[in-house]
């Protein structure tokens, strides 16, 4: 872990997280809050049962039952990618009213045996793809187009992602 971005890590206030003091390799927890997603209007999930996975320097990903999903708004990917702690990741889609977002989500249909509980579940990207929400606050996307975090108040950083942190 390079020390630039711990060297500025924001101190935590009450009831707040910094990304800091998660571990690495990540962790998976549940979830305590509802999770939603919409697109063009329409929501996609909605969740009180979701996981959440921590990793040092990144905002929570957070993975929503595929029961807690209208699936029929996804579509397959062709893209694949491989996390060394999760396992191969598999890419959808959305399409909704007319809106087609590609790699919208994704899934861990094999995950590792650490994450076994988050197969059949789904994370979103939260940036300009989906609207996302944990529990009335509508969340920030993680920076970058590569990882999925989710920014809340309670969240504090600097987060991975952004110009300069690829290094981190």
């Amino acid at each position: 872990m390079s020390m630039f971005g711990k060297s500025k890590r924001i101190v935590p206030g009450p009831g707040q997280e910094s990304v800091w003091d998660y571990p690495r390799p990540p962790a998976l927890e549940k979830a305590h809050e509802r999770l939603r997603v919409m697109c063009g209007g329409t929501v996609i999930g909605e969740t009180t049962a979701g996981y959440r996975v921590l990793e040092t320097s990144h905002p929570p990903v957070y993975y929503f039952p595929s029961a807690d999903v209208h699936r029929d708004h996804l579509v397959p990917e062709p893209d694949r990618s491989y996390c060394e702690f999760k396992g191969t990741a598999r890419y959808w889609g959305i399409e909704v009213a007319g809106i087609h977002c590609p790699r919208a989500a994704w899934s861990y249909p094999v995950p590792a045996p650490a994450f076994a509980a988050i197969k059949d579940h789904l994370a979103f990207y939260a940036s300009d793809r989906v609207e996302a929400w944990v529990g009335d606050e509508q969340v920030q996307a993680q920076e970058g187009d590569f990882y999925g975090g989710w920014i809340t108040s309670r969240i504090v950083g600097p987060f991975k992602g952004g110009a300069g942190t690829r290094g981190w």
